[in-house]
């Protein structure tokens, strides 16, 4: 089933229809991939990563818990070493 057609630019360039982008997610800056399967050509968008799965990726070990005293506590000497009058 055809969802849209694209012509291409004579610098090699095409533009992703309006249908595609929004069954695909993708917006400015998305990167697609295009792969070779068994004589059709598929483009697919590249995997997504969760801002939990940046996390793990930068915290090895989960952070401690924090009460919310704590928390405001924190965002508070912050503050106050970011702000205050020198």
């Amino acid at each position: 089933m055809t969802i849209a057609h694209s012509k291409l630019t004579a610098q090699g360039q095409i533009s992703v229809p309006v249908e595609v982008r929004r069954r695909l997610g993708i917006g400015p800056g998305a990167i697609l991939e295009w792969d070779d399967d068994g004589g059709q050509i598929v483009v697919r968008r590249v995997g997504r990563y969760t801002s939990e799965d940046v996390h793990r990726a930068l915290f090895s070990k989960p952070p401690k818990p924090r009460t919310l005293d704590e928390m405001k506590e924190g965002i508070r000497q912050y503050m106050k070493g970011r702000y205050a009058r020198r």
